[in-house]
């Protein structure tokens, strides 16, 4: 039997509390069910509400409860029952959406201004039927009037979805923005997605052994995919927030040329049905006008809005093959079906060997398959066991009123090819060199990172214990320079911890990014970080921010300050230190801010002692990058024949860290021998101190004048607040 959808949309609707329709039910009883759900989900609205359409796409709350009373009538009752006569033969103008083969209709646009009949009157309409129904039902069908009456009750669900979204839009548009249920649950906050590995290869998609399916999910078929990522979560408010504050919505780079037109055309600034009053985004929801919760799913945006999100975020949108698979296979994704439909990255088309039927009931696929995109999924008004993983929605990328959200993908092919090979590339050249070396950005895969946050417990370690001590003292000078509403960036975030003393004192920021290149850290660090600071929208960036910064270039109404402590950047070359600082100099533009931590020419003894502790962790942490080109580049080191070196540089006032070879050996990478004397070294990582006057000579090589500088009592630390000129 053909799929029946309208031709606005497609979708579902959840069951207000109490009314469920599980696989059990006999076929009467899961008929009056889901008809005991259309009533039950209007049961609080005033007629008036249920006469006014607020636009063309969405229609009255009566309406819908004609039209699928339609249904049955036109499709069961009047060709399979002898005699039976119609309740009103204008309900057939009055109340058909699209269906050519069944007669003219009324105009979909101005439905709101069929007053007659009334509600009471639909009421009498749904009635009539229903009892005509049930006897229908009670007489027994054959296999294929029970298919039609499953469809038919599909189609209702479809229609108890559309009428909270029609009502919902409708109510947003009055100044009194009443609550559709104001019992309406909120949708569960979370943390933010992680990526997961979906392995490629034939796949089968399409309907299986469902006990219902519409057309559009068949035939069942063969798709090839490339190994990918998956999020397991939902994009969330606060992620939108951040996309909102950097520009997402004035950067037209980010956005498809259609979707770009239409943003511009509508003037939109966030997802439909925000709006902020004074510091504080408020939405509209089923249970009224609510507070923008940062941690629920983000919903009611356009695929165009979806897909410059997932542009920005480094990301792409999943095709629905690639979904479907991911539902079948993996069993820790979330918010599949409970939340917000998804959008793909699919055009709405016909499967291989489609065919659409001939009758009216058929209608509907072939004739529509145009100008949609797919949502797959469900939404938090999705009646229970309504969705499926085959289960196709559409509709047109524009649309925003609907219940629409957003999971992003990844090419793990391609992103892992090409960290790989930069990796090898890097690799195979620093041991090439005279004096081998390694990039210390390879320093920080997991276990590095956490390597790392040892170090800086251990006693030698002073640089982490004395900044923490100076920026608590300095805190409230910090935040004074750090506008409202403003985005603090972190570079190199790594555990976040010392950003919690700034995010504790200012408490107008519009959103937190940190930016690092290891996802564990950085993942651990946000899930921790959302706990502390809920109301905080904190959105993390896995990236190499030597690369640049997405921060927008206009900065007049979100501006970006920049926090960087650590003394990282003293582990660049000077070259390097002044390309970095003058890139986000250049990406925040005139008059912004830039908080830099910057460690002090101190003792030989003391230096010497924190890059080479009496644990042993240190050296840990150096030997770790043999142990990642071992497991990720397929080479041979010995870990175990490297000692670890700290070295004071006096010329380039510095400490070297090295790795030297303890025995005369030869080294395999990627196929490529490398051979070793005895004493000879690889040259890891540089860690230059500074003076006020050095760091001050280096910054304005980057275009940045010393504002304000705190130095710390011995073991010397400085802190510096630049501003760009």
């Amino acid at each position: 039997m053909q799929a029946i959808f309208d031709t606005w949309a497609t979708g579902s609707a959840t069951a207000p509390t109490g009314c469920t329709t599980p696989a059990t039910l006999t076929l009467a009883e899961r008929y009056d069910a889901v008809r005991a759900r259309t009533d039950a989900l209007v049961a609080a609205l005033q007629p008036e509400d249920m006469q006014v359409q607020s636009m063309p796409d969405a229609s009255p709350a009566k309406w819908h409860l004609a039209h699928t009373t339609w249904f049955f009538e036109t499709f069961l009752l009047g060709p399979n029952v002898p005699g039976y006569t119609v309740f009103d033969t204008t309900f057939g103008y009055l109340f058909n959406s699209y269906y050519e083969a069944v007669g003219p209709r009324h105009p979909r646009p101005t439905r709101g201004l069929v007053t007659r009949p009334g509600i009471d009157g639909v009421r009498a309409y749904r009635a009539h039927v229903d009892a005509h129904m049930r006897r229908f039902i009670a007489e027994g069908l054959d296999a294929e009037r029970e298919a039609l009456l499953r469809l038919g009750l599909a189609h209702e669900e479809q229609h108890q979805e559309l009428l909270v979204m029609d009502v919902q839009h409708l109510f947003a548009q009055s100044p009194l923005k009443p609550a559709f249920d104001p019992a309406w649950p909120a949708t569960p906050a979370g943390p933010a997605g992680r990526y997961r590995h979906v392995a490629g290869g034939p796949v089968r998609i399409g309907a299986t052994d469902e006990p219902f399916a519409f057309d559009n999910e068949s035939p069942r078929h063969t798709a090839w995919l490339e190994p990918f990522q998956l999020a397991d979560r939902l994009v969330t408010n606060g992620q939108w927030l951040a996309f909102m504050a950097l520009g997402g919505y004035r950067r037209a780079e980010l956005w498809l040329s259609d979707g770009w037109a239409q943003c511009q055309a509508e003037g939109w600034e966030a997802p439909q049905y925000w709006q902020r009053e004074d510091d504080t985004w408020f939405h509209m929801t089923p249970g009224g006008w609510k507070p923008v919760d940062p941690d629920a799913a983000v919903m009611h945006v356009s695929y165009y809005e979806a897909d410059a999100y997932a542009r920005w975020a480094g990301a792409r949108l999943p095709t629905e093959a690639e979904w479907e698979h991911a539902v079948r296979t993996r069993h820790d994704l979330e918010q599949v079906y409970d939340t917000a439909w998804q959008w793909t990255a699919s055009a709405y088309t016909a499967y291989p060997g489609f065919r659409a039927a001939d009758d009216a009931v058929g209608e509907y696929n072939g004739k529509f398959m145009s100008g949609q995109m797919v949502l797959r999924g469900g939404a938090a008004v999705t009646p229970p066991g309504h969705s499926r993983p085959s289960y196709r929605n559409f509709y047109r990328p524009g649309q925003r009123w609907m219940f629409a959200g957003v999971r992003l993908a990844r090419d793990l092919a391609l992103a892992e090819d090409d960290e790989r090979s930069e990796f090898l590339r890097d690799t195979l050249a620093g041991l090439s060199a005279p004096q081998k070396t390694f990039s210390p950005k390879y320093f920080y895969d997991g276990a590095g990172s956490a390597l790392f946050e040892a170090i800086c417990e251990t006693p030698e370690y002073y640089p982490t214990r004395t900044e923490t001590t100076l920026l608590k003292k300095i805190v409230p000078a910090l935040a004074a320079a750090i506008p409202d509403g403003a985005v603090l960036l972190e570079l190199g975030s790594g555990a976040s911890e010392k950003t919690r003393l700034l995010l504790d004192a200012t408490s107008s920021l519009a959103a937190y990014v940190p930016v690092d290149i290891s996802p564990d850290a950085l993942q651990g660090a946000a899930e921790r970080l959302r706990a502390a600071y809920p109301a905080l929208p904190i959105v993390p960036v896995v990236a190499d921010f030597t690369r640049g910064i997405e921060v927008p270039e206009a900065l007049a109404d979100n501006p970006v300050v920049a926090f960087f402590p650590g003394s990282t950047i003293g582990n660049f070359e000077a070259s390097e230190a002044v390309a970095l600082m003058h890139s986000v100099r250049r990406r925040l533009g005139s008059g912004a801010r830039f908080i830099v931590g910057a460690d002090q020419v101190k003792s030989i003894d003391t230096l010497l002692a924190a890059y080479d502790d009496a644990e042993g962790v240190t050296a840990a942490f150096n030997r770790n990058v043999l142990v990642r080109i071992n497991r990720e580049l397929g080479a041979d080191f010995d870990v175990g024949a490297f000692e670890h070196r700290a070295v004071w540089n006096a010329a380039k006032s510095r400490i070297e860290m090295h790795l030297e070879s303890a025995v005369a050996q030869t080294v395999t990478v990627s196929g490529q021998r490398f051979a070793f004397e005895a004493g000879e070294t690889i040259h890891t990582e540089n860690s230059h101190k500074f003076t006020p006057a050095s760091f001050a000579a280096l910054a304005a090589q980057a275009g940045w004048v010393v504002e304000q500088q705190w130095i710390s009592d011995e073991p010397a630390f400085g802190v510096f607040l630049l501003k760009a000129v």
